[in-house]
């Protein structure tokens, strides 16, 4: 028989003679040649069993498996240590450390072999699902000891690991650790990333990531739009913000899904209402997404006008805007009630009326937030008949106001005794839609109770239970009030047990008016049960 005719079997002879083959490995043997003794079985192609008999004595460390595959760093072998990454998990259930599946994931990419390597990373993930592990997973990529440099597309395919197992928090740790480091995350992971957390609907998530895509200068492409698109209509924010930036161009139009996303972008962060830095940040950002013209002229200035006047420093703002005006900028709606909305807050109301009649007289349409701003602007300072002046022009123009604004209004005037007034306009609202809160009953619940309206109050009371709308403690403390003022205890006293029957607590006013009531009636047994009970339950005057 030739050499030739045997060549496997007389190569393994030669790598492991007889006497070796059945060898019982120990301590004492050198480190050094088990470490070539395995690589070389391995290189060989011999099958695992036979591997696995030559060496079942072995007991396999981190350092001596690391040593292992350190020998393999030749692209040709990095299916070797595969292998042997496998075989040492399976026949001496050898549970890999992290730098071994660092440097067997490194091997296969430099190798090419993708495939293999997603699968390790898959299992690496699986095995470090929190945030606070990210450090150590990245580190141990960073300062990779296997004979080559750290490969530049495991952090991409790192990320997209963890999107795909949905732990989209690890994810964008790792983009931000990454960052943090001085390496590069790309857009297809960043898409991938959006990808996942729009399909967990963890919408804020989603846009503190395109923000800090935007951010680090990296800019979306047709991919990102559509993915970003998808999360607005999934909210249910898209025509919103689509009406937005209509009220800035000043008709409506096909505005590009670029537009769109970006000003979506500013007006989410603009509604989380972050401090003096963040809002300086936020300019930055609209000139970034201008220079790349992913955000149109008017939406981004407009928008930058905005978030100054957020600011503060109206004047000077105002000074900066007239000056754009000059210079071409076309005036329009969403930068008037900026303005609008500044002075009112500041309590400038008049000043506030003035703008909103400007803008009209220049042919630029009020929305419903312009309308608000001023109500609630006039009912703070106390302008009652301006603020029912503008109220019934928004209603005639047809809008109907937020929850919010009718309530701030309603609070006003049913102080002001005007609560008949109040509840024939919720009439004409309900008609149209408007959904009143338990703040609205509870208004009007006081507004009667004010008056000694005993019928009004129970009437607003019956609708809130014939609605199912829980009333809280404000409804039933002006009820009760409502009743000692009358000197009607007994209906005081049911509604105090029906008020703790909904395990609500009773406040010190409620206790307060019942106590002086009863003591008013010479009930004085009652009144010290009720100074008892109030004691007990630790409530003390402010």
């Amino acid at each position: 028989m030739s050499f030739r005719s045997k060549p496997l079997k007389l190569l393994t002879r030669f790598i492991f003679p007889k006497h070796l083959s059945h060898t019982t490995f120990n301590s004492s043997t050198p480190n050094h040649n088990i470490v070539t003794l395995i690589s070389d079985s391995f290189r060989t192609k011999q099958n695992w069993d036979t591997i696995t008999k030559k060496f079942t004595s072995i007991k396999l460390t981190p350092s001596l498996v690391e040593q292992i595959l350190l020998q393999f760093k030749n692209p040709i072998d990095a299916k070797k240590a595969l292998s042997f990454f496998h075989w040492s998990t399976k026949t001496h259930r050898f549970k890999h450390t992290l730098q071994a599946y660092t440097i067997t994931i490194n091997l296969l990419l430099h190798a090419n072999l993708i495939t293999d390597a997603k699968a390790l990373l898959e299992s690496l993930a699986n095995q470090n699902p929190q945030t606070d592990t990210v450090p150590a997973v990245i580190d141990s990529f960073i300062n990779i000891n296997s004979g080559s440099h750290c490969h530049s597309q495991v952090f991409d395919l790192l990320i997209k690991t963890y999107a795909k197992a949905r732990l989209t928090d690890v994810a964008f740790s790792v983009c931000r650790y990454v960052d943090e480091n001085g390496f590069c995350v790309g857009l297809s992971s960043f898409n991938a990333l959006l990808h996942v957390t729009v399909k967990c609907n963890r919408f804020e998530t989603v846009w503190e990531v395109y923000g800090y895509m935007i951010e680090k200068r990296v800019y979306p492409n047709s991919v990102t739009l559509r993915i970003l698109t998808d999360a607005l209509c999934k909210e249910g924010l898209l025509q919103r913000n689509v009406d937005a930036v209509d009220r800035i161009i000043g008709k409506r139009n096909s505005h590009s899904p670029s537009v769109i996303v970006n000003s979506s972008l500013i007006f989410r962060m603009l509604e989380k209402g972050e401090g003096e830095g963040e809002l300086v940040k936020l300019v930055t950002l609209l000139k970034r997404l201008l220079q790349k013209n992913l955000i149109g002229d008017s939406v981004a200035y407009s928008l930058i006008v905005h978030v100054k006047v957020r600011l503060g420093d109206l004047g000077y703002v105002f000074e900066m805007y007239n000056e754009m005006v000059r210079r071409g900028f076309s005036e329009n709606s969403f930068v008037y009630t900026s303005f609008i909305r500044a002075f009112c807050e500041k309590g400038r109301v008049d000043e506030a009326i003035g703008l909103m009649r400007e803008m009209e007289g220049k042919g630029l349409r009020a929305y419903g937030e312009t309308y608000e701003c001023v109500i609630v602007g006039c009912a703070d300072s106390g302008l009652l008949k301006e603020c029912w002046s503008v109220f019934e022009e928004m209603l005639s123009v047809g809008f109907v106001p937020s929850v919010l604004a009718f309530d701030k209004m309603a609070e006003k005037l049913c102080v002001n005794g005007d609560v008949e007034k109040v509840n024939e306009i919720l009439t004409v609202l309900l008609d149209k839609g408007f959904l009143p809160s338990d703040v609205t009953y509870s208004h009007l619940i006081d507004g009667y109770a004010r008056n000694i309206e005993v019928q009004g109050v129970l009437k607003i009371y019956y609708e809130m239970e014939y609605k199912s709308m829980c009333p809280g403690l404000s409804v039933y403390s002006s009820m009760i009030q409502c009743f000692c003022r009358l000197g009607k205890l007994e209906d005081a006293e049911k509604y105090l047990r029906i008020m703790k029957g909904r395990s609500l607590v009773p406040n010190v006013t409620i206790y307060d008016t019942l106590i002086a009531a009863h003591m008013q009636k010479g009930n004085r047994d009652r009144a010290l049960q009720l100074r008892n009970e109030m004691a007990s339950l630790e409530l003390q005057h402010c």
